[in-house]
């Protein structure tokens, strides 16, 4: 019977670990994960821009002049004719006009003058007007700051007749002037197809 050789166990597990390595499956070194791109940031609202206010539909106004060197101004709202019919209508003939819109129409002057040939104290007043088919008054009212529809007749300071004539084209919208006339002044109003007038002169202290 044949005698089989003994391996040495040395050889033996260098065998065994050349045999591991050519049959194992070798682990690769874990790459580092991407990282995720951040996010864009969000742009800002845009400003929103607020709405461009509608322009009021009878805007205010002043008239000013200088008379005897000293100031005179009417303070006024501008209503628009607007395709409506004024005089004896929106403006009814007989009934007292606040002589144009909202707020009332105020007169103030720094020295005496006289209106019509009615004497009006420096001051602070309120005009109206009565409006008539053939004829106009202009009232000149104590009472001041109110809304412009608050007549108080017991105010009234004077009542002076207004010279009307027809305008040559139709005014869209309610002036008031202030028109040098000389040393004088002449309170010129206008709307549709009517002009009014009233002569404001300078008054000494001694009258």
């Amino acid at each position: 019977m044949a005698l089989v050789p003994r391996r040495s166990p040395a050889l033996a597990v260098l065998g065994l670990s050349a045999l591991l390595g050519a049959c194992g499956t070798q682990t690769q070194p874990e790459q580092p994960s991407a990282t995720p791109a951040a996010a864009p940031a969000t742009a800002p609202a845009a400003a929103t821009t607020p709405a461009a206010r509608p322009a009021p539909a009878s805007p205010r106004d002043t008239a000013r002049a200088t008379l005897a060197g000293q100031t005179v101004m009417v303070d006024y709202g501008r209503p628009y004719m607007r395709g409506r019919t004024i005089m004896g209508g929106l403006v009814p003939y007989g009934q007292v006009w606040r002589t144009g819109a909202n707020a009332a129409t105020t007169l103030v002057t720094a020295t005496d003058v006289s209106i019509g040939g009615t004497r009006v104290p420096a001051g602070t007043y309120t005009l109206y007007t009565l409006p008539g088919q053939n004829e106009w008054q202009l009232i000149i009212n104590r009472q001041t700051g109110q809304w412009g529809t608050v007549y108080d007749q017991a105010q009234d300071l004077a009542r002076v007749p207004l010279r009307m004539e027809r305008t040559a084209a139709p005014v869209e919208q309610f002036t008031i002037r202030l028109q040098p006339a000389g040393s004088a002044l002449t309170l010129v109003m206008e709307w549709e197809n009517t002009r009014l007038t009233a002569p404001i002169q300078p008054v000494s202290g001694t009258e």
